[in-house]
């Protein structure tokens, strides 16, 4: 797989289709590699006509890793961002939305269509809020504005998520990894175990760094209320969630979209916070007809 230098750091990227096909660029979330991005979406969205880019985020996978930083008090952060102080984190979720388009820059992409989910759907939103002019249009998948009014992550889902495995032995990596996609995964849709297990053992083998997550966490609490950016971006926008997700709930994508001038909003009943096989056709649909429409 290619590396790359872009904002000033290794980036690890993928890049599919053709390169004379509009560009779309995947950002994916918290703690979560590029592999996320399921091939099966990702070959949909060629089969639409996208040349399509995914990529590890800096802190994890095989991009950078801000090992220089040290660890992050995701506690004291919180206590920071909640009296209002502004709290000193290794770096932003704008520094992220920067690397996005210095990935764009070295690959020599003027503007590109940008989906992102979860964390990586807020650095989306960023993108399209503070680089306007690199921007055709924006998908925000299971995320949301920051706001303080939209509900928490139900407990056993942000638990889950956040606790990390008692040790690195296979069989603890993939009974912790199983714990956390039925936790925060889709009630309608639940993987197969012995394909869980396979792609579990996989992300474990490509990479495995607990502190570039913790770091991404400390980004993500101190970007706060992202309401007032979103109001500035004018990229044609489609806000896409789950009905059942139970880490950012579903009142995030209202939310989103009601402070997006213009903006879409498309839900699937039975999602939670994954993106399932079973959604791939009508999900790629959506994002497809939906950058088709902003050109």
């Amino acid at each position: 797989m290619p590396r790359i230098t872009a904002n000033g750091i290794p980036l690890e990227y993928e890049s599919y289709g053709a390169e004379s096909d509009p560009a779309m660029l995947l950002v994916m979330g918290l703690g979560a590699q590029l592999t996320l991005w399921p091939m099966e979406l990702v070959e949909a969205l060629v089969a639409r006509g996208f040349r399509v880019i995914r990529y590890d985020n800096r802190d994890i996978g095989l991009s950078h890793k801000f090992e220089d930083a040290g660890k992050v008090s995701i506690p004291w952060t919180m206590i920071k961002a909640k009296v209002g102080l502004k709290p000193r984190v290794p770096y932003t979720l704008s520094d992220m939305a920067a690397d996005g388009v210095g990935l764009l820059d070295a690959l020599g992409i003027d503007r590109a269509h940008i989906v992102g989910a979860s964390m990586g759907g807020m650095i989306a939103q960023l993108i399209a809020a503070e680089h306007p002019g690199r921007v055709l249009s924006l998908t925000s998948i299971m995320s949301t504005t920051g706001h303080s009014s939209v509900p928490a992550a139900e407990k056993e889902a942000m638990a889950a998520l956040t606790t990390r495995p008692a040790n690195t032995e296979m069989e603890t990596i993939r009974a912790h990894g199983v714990r956390v996609a039925r936790a925060i995964g889709s009630p309608a849709y639940p993987a197969d175990e012995a394909v869980l297990h396979q792609k579990i053992e996989n992300n474990f083998k490509r990479s495995f760094y607990p502190a570039g997550m913790a770091r991404q966490m400390a980004a993500i609490i101190a970007d706060g209320d992202r309401r007032s950016r979103l109001a500035k971006i004018n990229a044609p926008t489609l806000v896409v969630h789950g009905e059942a997700d139970p880490l950012v709930k579903v009142e995030g994508a209202h939310d989103t979209a009601a402070h997006i001038s213009g903006a879409k909003l498309k839900l699937f009943p039975g999602m939670g916070h994954d993106l399932p096989v079973e959604l791939v056709g009508p999900m790629a649909d959506a994002i497809a007809e939906h950058a088709a429409s902003a050109v």
